[in-house]
Protein backbone atom coordinates (compact mmCIF):
# COMPACT_ATOMS: atom_id res chain seq x y z
CA UNK A 1 0.00 0.00 0.00
CA UNK A 2 1.21 3.50 -0.88
CA UNK A 3 -0.17 6.41 1.14
CA UNK A 4 -0.06 10.01 -0.02
CA UNK A 5 -1.87 12.83 1.81
CA UNK A 6 -4.15 10.27 3.43
CA UNK A 7 -5.02 8.54 0.13
CA UNK A 8 -4.24 4.81 0.38
CA UNK A 9 -3.42 3.28 -3.01
CA UNK A 10 -3.67 -0.49 -2.82
CA UNK A 11 -6.37 -0.58 -0.17
CA UNK A 12 -10.15 -0.55 -0.61
CA UNK A 13 -11.87 0.94 -3.64
CA UNK A 14 -9.58 1.87 -6.58
CA UNK A 15 -8.44 5.47 -6.37
CA UNK A 16 -9.48 7.95 -9.03
CA UNK A 17 -6.89 10.21 -10.70
CA UNK A 18 -7.55 13.14 -13.04
CA UNK A 19 -4.84 14.19 -15.53
CA UNK A 20 -3.89 17.83 -16.06
CA UNK A 21 -2.96 18.43 -19.71
CA UNK A 22 -2.68 22.22 -20.02
CA UNK A 23 -0.23 23.55 -22.59
CA UNK A 24 0.65 26.66 -20.58
CA UNK A 25 0.48 28.03 -17.04
CA UNK A 26 -2.85 29.76 -17.57
CA UNK A 27 -4.55 26.57 -18.80
CA UNK A 28 -3.06 24.54 -15.93
CA UNK A 29 -4.27 27.00 -13.31
CA UNK A 30 -7.78 26.82 -14.78
CA UNK A 31 -7.61 23.01 -14.78
CA UNK A 32 -6.46 22.96 -11.14
CA UNK A 33 -9.40 25.16 -10.14
CA UNK A 34 -11.85 22.83 -11.94
CA UNK A 35 -10.27 19.71 -10.48
CA UNK A 36 -10.66 21.13 -6.97
CA UNK A 37 -14.43 20.71 -7.41
CA UNK A 38 -14.29 17.16 -8.84
CA UNK A 39 -14.76 13.84 -6.98
CA UNK A 40 -11.18 12.62 -7.47
CA UNK A 41 -8.48 11.27 -5.14
CA UNK A 42 -5.33 12.33 -7.01
CA UNK A 43 -4.11 14.56 -9.82
CA UNK A 44 -1.54 13.70 -12.49
CA UNK A 45 0.34 16.56 -14.13
CA UNK A 46 1.19 15.32 -17.62
CA UNK A 47 4.12 17.68 -18.12
CA UNK A 48 4.77 16.47 -21.69
CA UNK A 49 1.75 18.58 -22.74
CA UNK A 50 3.40 21.70 -21.22
CA UNK A 51 5.04 23.87 -23.89
CA UNK A 52 7.76 25.20 -21.54
CA UNK A 53 8.72 21.84 -20.07
CA UNK A 54 12.35 22.25 -21.22
CA UNK A 55 12.67 25.23 -18.85
CA UNK A 56 13.07 23.64 -15.43
CA UNK A 57 12.60 26.89 -13.51
CA UNK A 58 9.26 27.53 -15.27
CA UNK A 59 8.12 23.97 -14.52
CA UNK A 60 8.91 24.46 -10.82
CA UNK A 61 7.15 27.84 -10.54
CA UNK A 62 4.11 26.44 -12.37
CA UNK A 63 4.06 23.44 -10.01
CA UNK A 64 4.16 25.82 -7.04
CA UNK A 65 1.07 27.63 -8.38
CA UNK A 66 -0.76 24.33 -8.98
CA UNK A 67 0.07 23.19 -5.45
CA UNK A 68 -1.28 26.43 -3.97
CA UNK A 69 -4.66 25.75 -5.62
CA UNK A 70 -4.86 22.06 -4.70
CA UNK A 71 -2.85 21.68 -1.46
CA UNK A 72 -4.88 18.70 -0.26
CA UNK A 73 -4.64 16.37 -3.30
CA UNK A 74 -1.69 14.06 -4.02
CA UNK A 75 0.06 15.00 -7.27
CA UNK A 76 1.67 12.53 -9.69
CA UNK A 77 4.31 14.17 -11.89
CA UNK A 78 4.64 12.51 -15.31
CA UNK A 79 6.70 13.36 -18.34
CA UNK A 80 5.68 10.83 -21.01
CA UNK A 81 8.11 10.51 -23.91
CA UNK A 82 6.77 10.14 -27.46
CA UNK A 83 7.81 6.50 -27.75
CA UNK A 84 5.55 5.77 -24.74
CA UNK A 85 2.62 7.75 -26.17
CA UNK A 86 3.58 11.21 -24.93
CA UNK A 87 3.54 14.57 -26.69
CA UNK A 88 7.23 15.53 -26.59
CA UNK A 89 10.62 13.85 -26.53
CA UNK A 90 13.49 14.96 -24.30
CA UNK A 91 16.99 13.60 -23.80
CA UNK A 92 17.57 10.95 -21.11
CA UNK A 93 19.83 13.42 -19.27
CA UNK A 94 17.15 16.11 -19.16
CA UNK A 95 14.50 13.51 -18.23
CA UNK A 96 16.66 12.59 -15.22
CA UNK A 97 17.34 16.22 -14.26
CA UNK A 98 13.70 17.24 -14.61
CA UNK A 99 12.36 14.41 -12.47
CA UNK A 100 15.06 14.88 -9.83
CA UNK A 101 14.39 18.62 -9.64
CA UNK A 102 10.66 18.06 -9.24
CA UNK A 103 11.14 15.46 -6.50
CA UNK A 104 13.55 17.73 -4.64
CA UNK A 105 10.89 20.48 -4.44
CA UNK A 106 8.85 18.26 -2.12
CA UNK A 107 5.72 19.43 -3.95
CA UNK A 108 4.77 16.13 -5.60
CA UNK A 109 3.81 12.85 -3.96
CA UNK A 110 4.44 10.40 -6.80
CA UNK A 111 6.58 10.39 -9.96
CA UNK A 112 6.04 8.23 -13.04
CA UNK A 113 9.24 6.72 -14.48
CA UNK A 114 9.24 4.75 -17.73
CA UNK A 115 10.21 1.08 -17.43
CA UNK A 116 12.16 0.98 -20.70
CA UNK A 117 14.39 3.89 -19.71
CA UNK A 118 18.06 3.09 -19.06
CA UNK A 119 18.28 0.83 -15.98
CA UNK A 120 20.83 3.09 -14.26
CA UNK A 121 18.59 6.13 -14.85
CA UNK A 122 15.62 4.30 -13.30
CA UNK A 123 17.78 3.22 -10.35
CA UNK A 124 18.92 6.80 -9.74
CA UNK A 125 15.36 8.15 -9.88
CA UNK A 126 14.16 5.46 -7.45
CA UNK A 127 16.90 6.56 -5.01
CA UNK A 128 15.95 10.22 -5.44
CA UNK A 129 12.32 9.30 -4.75
CA UNK A 130 13.24 7.55 -1.51
CA UNK A 131 15.35 10.52 -0.36
CA UNK A 132 12.51 12.93 -1.04
CA UNK A 133 9.58 10.77 0.10
CA UNK A 134 8.12 10.60 -3.40
CA UNK A 135 6.62 7.24 -4.39
CA UNK A 136 7.78 5.89 -7.76
CA UNK A 137 5.40 4.51 -10.38
CA UNK A 138 7.35 2.51 -12.98
CA UNK A 139 5.23 2.36 -16.12
CA UNK A 140 5.10 0.73 -19.51
CA UNK A 141 2.78 1.63 -22.42
CA UNK A 142 2.09 -0.19 -25.66
CA UNK A 143 -0.17 1.80 -28.00
CA UNK A 144 0.06 -0.81 -30.78
CA UNK A 145 -0.96 -4.09 -29.21
CA UNK A 146 -1.55 -6.22 -26.13
CA UNK A 147 1.49 -8.42 -25.35
CA UNK A 148 0.97 -12.03 -24.19
CA UNK A 149 -0.08 -12.54 -20.57
CA UNK A 150 3.37 -13.87 -19.59
CA UNK A 151 5.09 -10.79 -21.05
CA UNK A 152 2.77 -8.37 -19.25
CA UNK A 153 3.42 -10.23 -15.99
CA UNK A 154 7.17 -10.07 -16.66
CA UNK A 155 7.05 -6.30 -17.20
CA UNK A 156 5.09 -5.66 -14.00
CA UNK A 157 7.42 -7.84 -11.95
CA UNK A 158 10.44 -6.15 -13.56
CA UNK A 159 9.08 -2.78 -12.45
CA UNK A 160 8.83 -4.10 -8.89
CA UNK A 161 12.37 -5.50 -9.06
CA UNK A 162 13.64 -2.08 -10.12
CA UNK A 163 12.16 -0.55 -6.98
CA UNK A 164 8.69 0.60 -8.05
CA UNK A 165 6.28 1.47 -5.28
CA UNK A 166 3.56 1.00 -7.92
CA UNK A 167 3.86 -0.90 -11.24
CA UNK A 168 1.81 0.38 -14.17
CA UNK A 169 1.06 -1.13 -17.57
CA UNK A 170 -1.24 0.22 -20.29
CA UNK A 171 -1.82 -1.69 -23.53
CA UNK A 172 -3.96 -1.45 -26.67
CA UNK A 173 -6.52 -4.20 -27.31
CA UNK A 174 -7.62 -5.44 -30.73
CA UNK A 175 -10.35 -7.76 -29.42
CA UNK A 176 -12.14 -8.90 -26.27
CA UNK A 177 -9.48 -11.59 -25.69
CA UNK A 178 -6.84 -8.86 -25.37
CA UNK A 179 -8.89 -7.11 -22.68
CA UNK A 180 -9.30 -10.41 -20.82
CA UNK A 181 -5.54 -11.03 -21.14
CA UNK A 182 -4.74 -7.74 -19.38
CA UNK A 183 -7.15 -8.57 -16.57
CA UNK A 184 -5.71 -12.08 -16.23
CA UNK A 185 -2.14 -10.71 -16.07
CA UNK A 186 -3.25 -8.26 -13.37
CA UNK A 187 -4.97 -10.99 -11.34
CA UNK A 188 -1.94 -13.27 -11.51
CA UNK A 189 0.56 -10.60 -10.50
CA UNK A 190 -1.65 -9.72 -7.53
CA UNK A 191 -2.68 -13.22 -6.45
CA UNK A 192 0.25 -15.44 -7.49
CA UNK A 193 3.10 -13.03 -6.84
CA UNK A 194 1.62 -10.87 -4.08
CA UNK A 195 2.82 -7.75 -5.90
CA UNK A 196 1.22 -4.39 -5.67
CA UNK A 197 -0.10 -1.80 -5.78
CA UNK A 198 -0.76 -2.00 -9.53
CA UNK A 199 -2.22 0.25 -12.22
CA UNK A 200 -3.30 -1.72 -15.28
CA UNK A 201 -5.25 -0.36 -18.24
CA UNK A 202 -6.52 -1.73 -21.52
CA UNK A 203 -6.91 1.44 -23.60
CA UNK A 204 -9.50 2.64 -26.11
CA UNK A 205 -13.21 1.86 -26.23
CA UNK A 206 -12.70 -1.90 -26.00
CA UNK A 207 -10.74 -1.54 -22.79
CA UNK A 208 -13.09 0.78 -20.89
CA UNK A 209 -14.19 -2.12 -18.67
CA UNK A 210 -10.65 -2.28 -17.20
CA UNK A 211 -11.00 1.32 -15.99
CA UNK A 212 -14.05 0.25 -13.98
CA UNK A 213 -13.31 -3.28 -12.75
CA UNK A 214 -9.94 -2.80 -11.05
CA UNK A 215 -11.17 -3.80 -7.61
CA UNK A 216 -12.09 -7.28 -8.85
CA UNK A 217 -8.92 -7.99 -10.84
CA UNK A 218 -6.33 -6.06 -8.81
CA UNK A 219 -5.78 -2.63 -10.39
CA UNK A 220 -5.61 -0.03 -7.63
CA UNK A 221 -5.92 3.27 -9.49
CA UNK A 222 -7.83 4.47 -12.53
CA UNK A 223 -7.84 7.66 -14.59
CA UNK A 224 -10.89 9.79 -15.37
CA UNK A 225 -11.10 12.93 -17.47
CA UNK A 226 -11.98 16.40 -16.21
CA UNK A 227 -12.40 17.68 -19.76
CA UNK A 228 -9.60 16.76 -22.19
CA UNK A 229 -8.38 13.17 -22.00
CA UNK A 230 -4.72 12.15 -21.75
CA UNK A 231 -5.22 8.64 -23.16
CA UNK A 232 -7.77 6.83 -25.35
CA UNK A 233 -10.71 5.36 -23.45
CA UNK A 234 -10.81 7.74 -20.49
CA UNK A 235 -14.32 8.64 -19.34
CA UNK A 236 -15.62 11.56 -17.28
CA UNK A 237 -14.54 11.48 -13.67
CA UNK A 238 -18.07 11.87 -12.25
CA UNK A 239 -19.40 8.88 -14.22
CA UNK A 240 -16.35 6.85 -13.27
CA UNK A 241 -16.81 7.58 -9.57
CA UNK A 242 -20.47 6.50 -9.63
CA UNK A 243 -19.73 3.21 -11.42
CA UNK A 244 -16.73 2.31 -9.24
CA UNK A 245 -18.73 2.95 -6.07
CA UNK A 246 -21.68 0.92 -7.40
CA UNK A 247 -19.37 -2.03 -8.14
CA UNK A 248 -17.66 -1.68 -4.75
CA UNK A 249 -20.97 -1.67 -2.86
CA UNK A 250 -22.25 -4.78 -4.63
CA UNK A 251 -18.96 -6.68 -4.37
CA UNK A 252 -19.01 -6.36 -0.57
CA UNK A 253 -22.63 -7.16 0.24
Amino acid sequence: MVEAKGVKIGEGVPKLCVPMVGRNEEQLIEEAKRIKELPCDLVEWRADFFQQVVEKEVVVTTLEKIREIIPELPIIFTFRNKHEGGHQEITPQYYKELNETIMETGLVDLVDVELFSDAELVENLVKTGKRNKAAIIISNHDFQKTPPVAEMIRRMLKAMELGADIAKIAVMPKCAADVAALQEATRRVKEDHGAGPLITISMGGLGVITRLSGELFGSDLTFGAASKTSAPGQIAVGELRRIIELLHKNMHR
